[in-house]
């Protein structure tokens, strides 16, 4: 029996390939067993449809009004976030912005491509007359007097936003467990994490709290909580998103990401959200193009829609260390893209195993100088204290979790005067490497693809109070924060574990400012692997036939 669940036609290939892929007489021999409850591939499942455009479409035509639309998802998340725990906070007036955009229509006005459209958003991106806490008790009860940008650019275009979403601290963690408020469980198995530090977006999605959302990432925290919770995830170039109004944690790094049921919802979000911003230094001017358009249904009627294209299997992150499950997944989400007319073959990035250390080098060094502003005073809730050492000291040891801490420290540390050239100029180095490493492996393919974490979600506290572990499970992500380029993570199949098995997501990295060759890849990719529903069990009774 199969233990990674994937359509069976992937197995067909017989022919070798210059990846040697396995026989379906070897695979069926070699893998572990998958009992019957793993239903979730059968051949009668569609592919993922876009839930934006069928809402826009169904609003506009009167088929329904914008507040059934946001009673519906209201309900779903009621009744499901005691168990998930994704939402921090959730908006009093979402209905009554629904029914302002039944008005609107009803008027015949203009009321943009996301009317009632519900939007959650990360609790490190600030958002007007709503809490923003980044998951920290230091923050707790403040509210900006702003919108971020990419949340301002989200309600010009009618989105709706439904509430926050937990987090890790200040973004620092994999799993939500470093929330200082409460950690939220995978709707595929609620006794394992849903990823992080975006865990609470990408659940929220997962469990159709919401529409979409917005999350951040640093080191992967869109990418993996996506292949946790088998939803899409867009990682996009570092500038693509003006990063104004997200709380910094590695200003160099960070980025503002998409979540979406599909690859289409993730285009439609990132289109709204990107741009060049004047409050925002680092936001590129480079000329944003129509992402929506690469959705051509036309492209699918091809027997071979991306003959020509070139990928990338990159050696490196498929050794020792990766379940093999998740190899089995790769190469048949691999096989799938041969299918599919694209040239398949390894690629080496002997660099590659130096991103770990060296983006915590440097992540932790950004954040030790980015968190000072947390004080008490410029930032957080003050302590009483006698002077103003006592008042700062006092203020952070109360208001900061042991994670951020530990990285405040190892960050001063990296950048005190007898250790700044051993450890963080070198990372600055290794960063370089990286780069140009990613630049030269992408000038010779259209894509290079990867797992986006070395296995499926693991059980809640497996890996708490062991570090090491749980920041080796960003080996896969790191590199294309450290490069600057946009990677997606779409889900490609299923392991064992679970009351019906665990995603995996496929993840395909681009180059720079490339993100339409990317979807493109990826809605062509999602929308012909046949068999495969990537619906929780905790909410599929809403959406059976």
């Amino acid at each position: 029996m199969l233990s990674a669940v994937q359509n069976p036609r992937f197995y067909l290939f017989k022919r070798r390939s210059p990846l040697h892929f396995y026989s379906s007489k070897a695979l069926l021999s070699s893998q572990s067993v998958t009992g019957p409850e793993h239903h979730q591939c059968s051949a009668s499942t569609s592919p993922p449809q876009s839930q934006i455009l069928t809402i826009h479409k169904s609003l506009l035509s009167g088929q329904i009004k914008a507040v059934d639309v946001a009673e519906k998802y209201l309900s779903r998340l009621r009744r499901t976030n005691s168990l998930l725990q994704s939402f921090l906070h959730v908006s009093d007036s979402v209905l009554q912005q629904a029914e302002d955009v039944d008005s609107r229509i009803e008027r015949g006005d203009d009321v943009g491509p996301l009317a009632g459209i519900l939007v959650g958003v990360k609790d490190n991106i600030c958002t007007l007359d709503m809490p923003s806490t980044a998951g920290s008790r230091i923050l707790e009860n403040y509210t900006p007097a702003f919108d971020a940008t990419a949340v301002k650019r989200l309600k010009d275009g009618g989105a709706i936003i439904v509430g926050k979403t937990n987090m890790d601290e200040f973004g620092m963690g994999s799993t939500t467990e470093g929330s200082a408020f409460q950690v939220t469980t995978n709707p595929w198995d609620v006794s394992r994490v849903p990823g992080g530090s975006s865990g609470g977006s990408a659940a929220a999605v997962s469990a159709r709290q919401c529409v979409v959302s917005l999350g951040s990432d640093t080191g992967g925290s869109v990418r993996q909580p996506a292949s946790f919770c088998g939803v899409v995830g867009l990682k996009p170039t570092y500038g693509r998103v003006s990063r104004y109004g997200l709380m910094a944690y590695a200003s160099s790094l960070d980025v503002i990401g998409c979540f979406g049921s599909s690859v289409a919802d993730t285009a439609i979000l990132l289109h709204a959200i990107s741009g060049h911003d004047r409050l925002d230094a680092t936001s590129s001017k480079q000329e944003v193009p129509d992402f929506r358009s690469q959705f051509d249904f036309s492209n699918l009627l091809e027997s071979k829609p991306l003959k020509g294209l070139r990928v990338g299997v990159i050696r490196e992150t498929l050794d020792d260390g990766v379940d093999g499950a998740v190899i089995s997944s790769i190469r048949t989400a691999a096989s799938h893209l041969e299918e599919l007319g694209c040239s398949v073959t390894e690629v080496s990035m002997p660099s590659f195993s130096l991103g770990l250390p060296a983006y915590y080098i440097l992540a932790s060094s950004e954040s030790s100088s980015n968190l000072s502003r947390y004080d008490g005073i410029r930032y957080g809730n003050p302590v009483v204290a006698d002077e103003l050492n006592s008042l700062y000291g006092d203020s952070r040891a109360k208001g900061f979790g042991s994670e951020v801490k530990m990285r405040i420290l190892m960050g001063t540390y990296a950048l005190s005067a007898g250790y700044y050239d051993a450890y963080y100029k070198r990372a600055q180095q290794v960063r370089t490497i990286i780069q140009k490493s990613f630049k030269k492996a992408l000038d010779e393919n259209d894509i290079l693809i990867s797992p986006a974490a070395p296995s499926a979600a693991y059980k809640i506290g497996e890996k708490k109070n062991d570090p090491l572990a749980m920041y080796a499970g960003d080996i896969m992500t790191v590199n294309v924060n450290l490069a600057g380029v946009p990677a997606l993570v779409l889900p490609c199949g299923f392991v064992e574990g679970g009351p019906v098995g665990l995603p995996v997501g496929l993840q395909m990295i681009g180059a720079a400012f490339d993100e339409q060759k990317l979807l493109k890849i990826g809605h062509i990719f999602e929308q012909t692997l046949q068999g495969c529903s990537f619906l929780p069990p905790l909410v599929a009774d809403d959406f059976a036939c």
